[in-house]
């Protein structure tokens, strides 16, 4: 008899982005050289001066030695201090881990919240990683459609609905990976208030906060409130707003509870996150606040500059554009996206990811990260897609 693996993640899906990137391998570049509009990663390189740090950071024999498992003070400290200016509330470096990236945080996060058995209410479309990760730990996910025509925004009545006694959290993402829709605060707000009343952990995931469009004022204000450390559990990622995913560093900001026995589970994963790159964000979170404004201003223009080349198409509809992403209707009625995405790579050399990626009932969507793309990029789409038949 040959052993067996863990079920859990024999039923857990594929990782698409490889997936998707095997249609480029394969791209013979007829139709150009390849557009990349798959993976949200930055199309950028860090400033100057923040490279200098971490290489200065790698070679300091201190950042080779273990660390606290919440990641370095000033680090924290730093963090906490652009939240609370960000937010209008008092969050402390108590209240912050670092993790190694924000998909573990999502991950620890899950572990510390729900058990296999338990479930946690996500809106669909959703992000694969998501998941995935509440899979493995066997955790089930109850879906919480989102429509285009309501602008991709869940609602709050409907998630009420879904709650049972197995329901240990509600997932948010703001803005939206892959919608790229931007939750207006009162939804948040009514969220956390749904989720206070119920005994739930409201995860609020803020990846793409530092892309929202500039008069788009406060994210949300439920940092204001003292009791938010009972109920939120808010993640984020340092990987895009300062053109970094190599460096794997994420947070966490939560309360005593969830910190408790966050400290078990990243003692047991990671130690302490990787520590040469801590020290140059610690700086970087001030020095760069103008450099960081100008990569918000770019990414924004790049939103408008792709929503100017779609709208050149006919049949061709956005559905929801913000931060990193375009979730965008393809014309091709009944035919799969996958088909429709993997026709673009290979003909047009165009590489998106078809809805499907993101749940069940997405087959008429595909998801552009006009992110990873310059405007004069951008600007050769119509080109490309115009006349496309899979």
């Amino acid at each position: 008899m040959l052993p067996a693996v863990n079920r859990n993640l024999l039923d857990t899906g594929t990782p698409p982005i490889p997936a998707a990137y095997v249609w480029a391998d394969r791209y013979d570049g007829r139709g150009g050289p390849l557009i990349n509009l798959a993976q949200a990663a930055p199309g950028t390189a860090p400033p100057a001066e923040l490279l200098a740090r971490f290489a200065q950071g790698a070679g300091d024999p201190a950042g080779a030695r273990y660390g606290s498992i919440f990641g370095d003070m000033p680090l924290r400290v730093a963090y906490a201090a652009d939240q609370s200016a960000v937010y209008g509330g008092d969050i402390q470096a108590g209240d912050v881990a670092i993790t190694s990236g924000c998909n573990q945080a999502f991950f620890m996060t899950a572990l510390c919240t729900a058990k296999a058995g338990d479930s946690v209410i996500v809106p669909t479309p959703w992000y694969f990683n998501h998941e995935m990760a509440l899979s493995m730990l066997g955790i089930r996910v109850k879906p919480l459609a989102t429509l285009p025509e309501e602008g991709f925004l869940p609602s709050v009545d409907a998630a009420a609905a879904l709650i049972d006694a197995s329901t240990r959290a509600i997932l948010l993402v703001t803005p939206n990976n892959p919608t790229g829709a931007v939750y207006p605060p009162e939804l948040i707000a009514a969220f956390h208030k749904l989720a206070r009343k119920r005994g739930l952990w409201l995860i609020l995931d803020e990846t793409y906060r530092d892309f929202m469009p500039t008069d788009t004022g406060q994210p949300h204000a439920e940092f204001a409130s003292t009791a938010w450390r009972d109920t939120i559990i808010q993640l984020y990622s340092f990987s895009k707003a300062y053109c970094m995913p190599g460096h794997r560093l994420g947070a966490i900001t939560t309360g005593p509870a969830v910190m408790a026995e966050l400290n078990k589970a990243l003692d047991t994963v990671q130690i302490c996150p990787p520590r040469p790159a801590q020290g140059a964000l610690s700086w970087g979170i001030e020095a760069l606040q103008d450099w960081r404004a100008g990569n918000r201003a770019e990414i924004n223009a790049r939103a408008k500059a792709f929503q100017a080349a779609i709208a050149q198409l006919n049949g061709w509809q956005i559905s929801s554009v913000g931060a990193y992403f375009a979730y965008v209707r393809h014309p091709y009625d009944g035919v799969p996206a996958s088909k429709v995405a993997e026709g673009l790579c290979f003909e047009r050399g165009v590489l998106g990811l078809p809805g499907s990626y993101f749940g069940a009932g997405q087959d008429s969507h595909l998801r552009l990260a006009f992110a990873n793309a310059d405007i004069p990029t951008i600007a050769q789409l119509p080109d490309r897609l115009r006349d496309f038949q899979p």
